[in-house]
């Protein structure tokens, strides 16, 4: 594979979201081509006995997963099996298509390592994601879609909009996010309150038995995500990503005055926020961890702490394709080197002490 350090350069010339269509053209290819996997693919796809867990009915042969917001419209599926994720979460995708904010939206700020977005979910909308899911799912590795309202559908039916697309999507992926966390659509934070997840959960339940899980974002206080959680797993939630991007600018030197910031700069504020969940949560349902993640150790910091899986996205713009390969290569060495024979021994280790 190329050597990505010696590309960024050029690549970081770019504007980012320029950047990454130039990605998505690359990376496309294989579901274009239907590229199947086989061994020369498969040497970045690490996958071994220690990294392997069943959850939600499916296999995954490794626990690192793409996070929502790079493959918005189900083009990458079979390009990021290929770079070594385990999983892959497409969207967020509403039920019309939709432009999102004006450009530019996408801000690197680099000696951070980390990137700011007020996308604002454009997407391609419904019928053109699941046009595409229908032709390749079911897929080798896990798939996950991620789901949330129209920037112009009112609060008073957003729920509408949430229903709309767990009808369409729930027989085209292995799981189903809740994106209420997002800042870059008006008036979405304020759908994480007890009322609306209730009767959203409650609708949603009526529709599938398939997992349905909840995406928070990192700025409310731990006891509030504490609260909110315990209520959503109360009322049906299959399991709590913790979190999404933040609208702490103080994170960084030079912000922008829009959008969410990810990457390591996310790091401290999302592993507070997902501890304090994981204390309270930990073995009654499933959590996935995301948020400045960028190294096996903080991988497995994640698990210990109570995470099945976890998710990226930023570091992979800062790193390069070769990173999720490198991070499971040395996690499996860490849960070794602890006396574990599986991951799922590992999963809530610092919990259980």
């Amino acid at each position: 594979m190329i050597n990505y350090q010696s590309i960024k350069p050029w690549l970081f010339k770019l504007q980012p979201e320029t950047a990454h269509n130039v990605a998505e053209s690359v990376l496309r290819l294989p579901n274009i081509c239907q590229i199947p996997f086989n061994p020369f693919l498969q040497s970045h796809f690490i996958t071994n006995d220690t990294l392997t867990q069943e959850l939600f009915g499916r296999t995954f042969y490794n626990p690192i997963g793409l996070g929502a917001g790079f493959d918005k419209n189900a083009t990458m599926i079979r390009g990021m099996q290929i770079l070594g994720f385990g999983y892959t979460e497409i969207g967020t995708v509403t039920p019309k298509p939709q432009d999102g904010n004006p450009k530019p939206r996408m801000f690197r700020h680099i000696q951070e390592e980390s990137i700011q977005n007020a996308m604002g979910f454009n997407n391609e909308g419904l019928i053109k994601v699941q046009k595409r899911l229908k032709k390749i799912y079911p897929f080798t590795t896990p798939i996950g879609v991620n789901i949330g309202k129209n920037k112009l559908t009112p609060e008073s039916e957003a729920i509408s909009d949430y229903t709309t697309l767990i009808k369409a999507f729930h027989e085209l992926g292995d799981y189903l996010i809740i994106n209420i966390s997002s800042p870059n659509t008006p008036g979405l934070r304020d759908l994480q309150n007890e009322e609306f997840i209730a009767k959203l959960f409650k609708e949603a339940k009526a529709i599938t038995s398939k997992p349905i899980l909840l995406k928070i974002a990192p700025d409310m206080l731990p006891e509030e995500a504490v609260k909110l959680t315990t209520m959503a797993v109360e009322k049906g939630a299959d399991g709590i990503i913790a979190t999404n991007t933040t609208i702490d600018y103080s994170l960084v030197k030079n912000p922008k005055d829009i959008g969410g910031l990810s990457g390591a700069v996310l790091k401290q504020k999302s592993f507070k926020i997902f501890e304090a969940i994981a204390k309270e949560l930990y073995g009654k349902t499933t959590l996935i961890s995301v948020g400045g993640i960028d190294s096996a150790e903080e991988v497995y910091k994640r698990i210990k702490a109570g995470a099945s899986l976890v998710q990226i996205l930023s570091g992979l713009i800062f790193h390069g394709p070769n990173m999720i390969k490198d991070i499971n290569i040395e996690l499996t060495k860490l849960i070794k080197a602890d006396g574990y024979t599986n991951i799922t021994e590992a999963i809530g280790a610092d919990r259980k002490q």
